[in-house]
């Protein structure tokens, strides 16, 4: 069985290196092209200086009227020496003239011996290298030309009496010039790519800080501190500043759904305890009254009449309590509410009626005379009517006022329900909408203002209490004002004073 290794990754990892070995890479590669361009452009040059100066003597030669005879003498060979050492410009190339070699060959191309002087070796080799010296007088640039192993440029010219001089320098001090001139730029290109790799590292860090504190925040919140940020960098760029942000924005999202769902959870547990405390009463007493008939300890007719009585309000209370656990599951899974334009005010009178008729004897002010046109769902607005006049009913003597209002303010529709009960405390306040919340211990489910703000919010609107101990209690329910053609303007119509709210269910 073949065992596959993976490859390993060769080269740097972190991002600092693989930035830092670009710039160095690249700095590497200009340098280079530089130093090829700049050499060449120099060898050009000596070059070029070299040929300038062997045309030079080549015209000296050939425009003085000379033959060899003349130049055999030794006035001629100074006058020719002096006329060639004067075709230089007097710059710097003239050092590159140390290296030539004057000859003359007869037409056998042999040299030749001038003012008594031997033919020297590098003279010999040079007429021995040049075999036929016509094609050097025709051309119009010098030729290269290797000589004992170095390298020449070579050129030609005709004396008067047509006996060849051949013209030749060495071209190896230029070599050694740009052999110079490259190890000095190589010097330079190493202290230059050092220097860089030590800027960019440091440049890098400086940049990619940023990126650690990510890696460390990350690390905190995998740990669990979710209320760690990423910091903001002293010299921050566009692009990393803009992540930032992008990622302090979305853990700001990640621990805000952590923490509702951590909320979610724990009301949970709370509601499913207190619907299994809230189920459990009822069917403890039936569960009583039934063991009491079955040990037939309910001998008295009156008895079992009081028992069957007792056993069937437990039954309808479990049966409300089943009812507003069911409405509360199907506000929280959003349902689609059936809406149309319904009249708020006459909503509103009804219920005042039905308060009237159970409670005669309370005092109830009504300020909805005028049709209030408003799009919502009719059962939901009666179901919230019903249970906040219900929390009046249960929660306050039959004596206190109440006062029911609804109007057409900035663009909203509010329905107020008030009352000069014994109010709430701003402890009990804050928990008002929550479910299976009774304040003082009172009677009801908890339920009903549960069920209150989820129907308002089901209907894009908003629910507020206010309320004080001694001050009654008001609730307010804001909905907005859908459009909705309305037969008579109810904005003049004054809502209720706030009073403090009775007790909720």
């Amino acid at each position: 069985m073949r065992t596959v290794k993976g490859r390993r990754a060769h080269g740097p990892r972190s991002l600092r290196g693989k930035l830092t070995l670009a710039n160095v890479v690249l700095l590497a590669l200009s340098i280079v092209a530089a130093t090829a361009a700049s050499l060449m452009g120099l060898r050009h040059y000596l070059l070029d200086a070299i040929d300038s100066e062997l045309l030079s003597s080549r015209r000296s030669v050939g425009e003085a009227p000379l033959t060899f005879e003349q130049i055999d003498s030794l006035t001629a060979l100074f006058a020719l020496s002096e006329k060639m050492g004067s075709g230089s410009s007097g710059d710097d190339t003239d050092t590159l003239v140390q290296g030539s070699v004057f000859v003359a060959v007869d037409a056998a191309g042999r040299p030749l011996a001038i003012g008594g002087l031997p033919v020297t070796g590098t003279q010999r080799a040079l007429a021995a290298a040049v075999a036929d010296p016509a094609p050097l007088v025709a051309d119009t640039e010098p030729r290269d030309l290797q000589v004992r192993g170095d390298h020449y440029r070579v050129t030609a010219g005709r004396l008067d009496d047509g006996t060849t001089v051949l013209l030749a320098t060495s071209t190896e001090p230029v070599s050694h010039v740009v052999a110079k001139a490259l190890k000095l730029d190589l010097a330079v290109g190493s202290l230059l790519l050092a220097l860089l790799a030590c800027l960019t590292m440091i440049s890098v860090r400086r940049r990619t800080q940023p990126l650690e504190d990510m890696v460390e925040t990350s690390t905190a919140i995998a740990e669990g501190d979710l209320t760690r940020r990423v910091p903001s960098s002293r010299e921050p760029t566009l692009e990393v500043e803009q992540l930032r942000l992008a990622l302090n924005s979305m853990l700001h999202q990640v621990e805000s759904a952590y923490r509702t769902r951590e909320r979610s959870a724990a009301q949970l547990r709370r509601f499913v305890a207190d619907a299994s405390h809230e189920l459990r009463t009822p069917l403890s007493a039936i569960r009583g009254y039934l063991q009491l008939y079955d040990k037939g300890m309910l001998r008295d007719p009156v008895d079992r009449k009081r028992a069957w009585e007792r056993v069937m309000a437990e039954a309808d209370r479990m049966g409300r309590l089943v009812d507003e656990l069911l409405v509360l599951a199907r506000l929280d899974q959003q349902p689609q509410l059936r809406f149309r334009d319904v009249d708020l005010s006459l909503l509103v009178r009804e219920a005042a009626q039905d308060l009237r008729a159970q409670q005669p004897e309370r005092p109830l002010t009504v300020a909805a005379d005028c049709a209030l046109l408003v799009h919502a769902d009719e059962s939901g607005l009666r179901q919230i009517l019903g249970n906040l006049l219900a929390n009046v009913r249960i929660h306050t003597p039959s004596d206190v006022p109440v006062r029911l209002a609804a109007q057409r303010r900035d663009g909203t529709v509010r329905l107020c329900v008030a009352d000069d009960g014994p109010g709430l405390d701003a402890e009990d306040a804050a928990r008002v909408f929550d479910r299976f919340f009774r304040a003082g211990g009172g009677a009801g489910s908890g339920l009903g203002m549960a069920i209150v703000q989820g129907v308002v919010h089901a209907h894009g609107g908003e629910v507020a209490v206010e309320t004080a101990p001694g001050e009654g209690l008001a609730v307010t329910v804001t909905l907005p004002d859908r459009p909705a053609p309305a037969p008579e303007d109810c904005a003049g119509v004054p809502p209720p004073d706030a009073a403090a709210p009775s007790r909720p269910s």
